[in-house]
């Protein structure tokens, strides 16, 4: 099957139908074909969104995200690894766990960049001790999944997250759903599937994490699909 392009999955219901949103064998050969990095193929050509991963790190490394001591950074979902590989060129922490519930892209990242994987249903981050982690993101994640499947994530990210440690996800928030962009998501063919892309509202965000002695230190726009999505940038009270 691998041969033929196929990747044989494990499908949770909940999910809307994205866990094979990104085919390992595939994209591995067509960026190879293509003379691409893997972040660049699925930037470039899948997404139709060239830079939009780098511009997501370069405006972080402005936050000063990765200015201060990262021991422990946790990623939740990472999938190719376009994000982790950008991150850790930016910072060296000692220890980069992550979540992922594609075997095959879980396998090629702690093959390719030592990180470490943990076993995941793709529920929460139950082998991650509280209070651990300086750093927990999630890249393109929450906007491909339901509402409560995203926020019983939040909570574990908060629970994770070390006083003075930092969350940074993105959501595709109000700000990213004016009249003409929802237009263009429904009209637009091939644009969406299945549970993508999934809005959650900016505030219910911002008012959860606060009950989670999180605040909202940031956000900005980023490129997803045929419009944006809003990363936010959350401090864990010290």
């Amino acid at each position: 099957m691998g041969r033929a392009g196929f990747d044989i999955v494990r499908t949770n219901n909940n999910r809307g139908g994205v866990d094979d949103f990104i085919p390992f064998e595939a994209t591995m050969r067509a960026a190879r074909a293509a003379d691409l990095s893997v972040g660049d193929y699925i930037d470039e050509v899948m997404n139709g969104t060239p830079g939009a991963t780098q511009f997501t790190i370069d405006e972080l490394r402005d936050l000063g995200v990765f200015t201060a001591h990262l021991d422990t950074v946790l990623e939740i979902g990472p999938g190719s690894g376009r994000y982790l590989e950008k991150t850790l060129k930016e910072c060296s922490p000692g220890r980069y766990e992550i979540y992922e519930t594609a075997a095959p892209w879980s396998n090629y990242l702690v093959d390719t960049f030592g990180v470490v994987a943990r076993p995941t249903a793709g529920s929460s981050l139950a082998s991650t001790p509280d209070g651990s982690v300086d750093l927990v993101q999630a890249h393109k994640v929450f906007n491909t999944v339901t509402f409560l499947f995203a926020s019983r994530y939040f909570f574990e990210m908060a629970r994770v997250t070390r006083p003075g440690g930092r969350i940074v996800f993105d959501v595709m928030t109000e700000t990213c759903l004016d009249p003409a962009t929802v237009r263009t998501w429904a009209t637009q063919g091939g644009a969406g599937h299945g549970s993508y892309p999934a809005a959650m509202p900016r505030q219910t965000c911002v008012d959860l994490f606060a009950t989670l002695d999180c605040s909202l230190e940031a956000s900005f726009l980023a490129p997803m699909g045929v419009a944006s999505t809003e990363v936010l940038v959350f401090g864990k009270k010290a």
